[in-house]
Formats: structure tokens, sequence, C-alpha cells
């Protein structure tokens, strides 16, 4: 019957620390790469000329990707461990302060005062528990917790490479027509749109259609503006 009582749940991962860049990079990578892609054919250049453009797009945007990616997470990290040492600072030097501001923050969140400082008072007992509390109340992060830099960086990384190589692949097959990397890319866009919507349970034909058609839009303004540059022999 204890058993039959029991609730058990588990919450998705929403810090972060892959999925963000992740799910940017392959969305870049898809976007940015097709629409390069699309440009340089609009201008009417060679199939060698456009297999180039693609995968340097690709090794550029990559590496480019994963660079961004770990000086801001490393930079927000640092930060983040900064503040977490003013705080440990400012606990082993005026603890009874800080004991006293944490019941404040159980009190305005309507514990009534009584306990709210005998709630403190324990938590304060263990200097690593009352670092976390104090943490996360006044910098909204979790001292164990923070995003690694690599694993944002290589997250980043393979997600782009993976959506930029696939508008390439029909020119590196020996394509030589648009329109098969077009397909291509809108197939892995819609499909990379329902993934996220998995995630953020969003309705899967939403977030596939909503991709679809800004990878389409941005693809179509280059490559107008390739056939622009290229009709006037720029």
């Amino acid at each position: 019957m204890s058993g039959a009582n029991e609730h058990h749940h588990e919450h998705r991962d929403v810090s972060g620390g892959w999925l963000r860049p992740a799910v940017f990079g392959a969305m870049d990578g898809l976007v940015s790469n097709f629409a390069l892609i699309a440009g340089i054919a609009g201008g009417h250049a060679s199939q060698k000329v456009v297999l180039l453009a693609g995968l340097a797009g690709l090794a550029a945007g990559a590496f480019s990707m994963a660079a961004g990616e770990y000086i801001s997470v490393a930079s927000q990290s640092e930060l983040a461990q900064a503040e977490i040492e003013v705080e440990r600072l400012e606990l082993a030097r005026h603890p009874v302060a800080e004991e006293r501001e944490l019941a404040e923050v159980f009190e305005a969140r309507g514990v009534d005062p009584v306990t709210a400082a005998e709630v403190a008072r324990q938590l304060s007992r263990d200097p690593e528990e009352a670092l976390e509390m104090h943490a996360r109340e006044e910098l909204g992060v979790f001292p164990g917790d923070l995003p690694s830099p690599v694993l944002a960086a290589g997250s980043s990384f393979l997600a782009f490479a993976v959506g930029a190589l696939l508008p390439v692949l029909p020119y590196l097959l020996g394509g030589s027509s648009l329109w098969p990397a077009a397909a291509l890319a809108a197939v892995g866009l819609f499909c990379a749109g329902v993934l996220v919507s998995r995630v953020t349970t969003r309705a899967w034909w939403y977030g596939g259609l909503r991709q679809l058609l800004f990878g389409a839009a941005a693809a179509a303004i280059t490559y107008g503006v390739g056939a622009l540059i290229g009709s006037n022999g720029i």
C-alpha cells in the first residue's frame, strides 16, 4: 500500500548545458551553409566553386561556433565562480548577518518568522549547504552545477558540422544542381524543428514548419543576392 501511494517524477534538463548550443549549432549550420551555397549557386558558379564554398563554410562556422560557445560559457562560469567566492567570504566573516539574510528570504516566501529563523539556523550549520542556498537565492546559480565550456563547445561544433554537411552532400556526391541540396536541407530543417519540439513540448508540425520557413527565407534572400550580383558580372 505504501508503494502504491508513492509518486515519482523526473524533469528534463533545463539548465542548457548542452541543449542550447547543440540546437543553435545545428540550426545555424543548416541555415547559414545552405544560404551560403544558395547565394553562390545563384551567381551561376560552377559545381566545384559551390562545393568549395560549402566545405569552407562548414569548417569556418563549426570552429567559430565552438570557440564562441567556449569563451561565452567559460566567461559566464568564471563570473559565477567569482561571485560565489564573494559569498563564501561573507559567510565566513559575517555568519550571523548572513543567517539573518537567509531567514529573511524564507520570510519573503511566506514562511513565518520563527520557522524561517530555525530553518536558516539549521542550514547555516553546514557552510557548504549555506553557500549553496545563498548562491541559489542571490545569484540564481548552483555552485556544483555550472555549465561546462567544453561540453558547450563540443556540442556546438558537432551540431553545426552535421547541420552544415547536409546541403553539401549532393555536391560531394557529384551533383551540380541546387535542388537536391535544397530538398535535403528542407528535410533537415523540418526534422530539426520536430526534434526541438520534442524537448520544448511544442507541436511537432509547428516546430518543423517554423524552422523550415526561416531557413527557406534566408536561402531565398541569399540566392536572390547571388543571382543579382552574378547577372551584373561583379
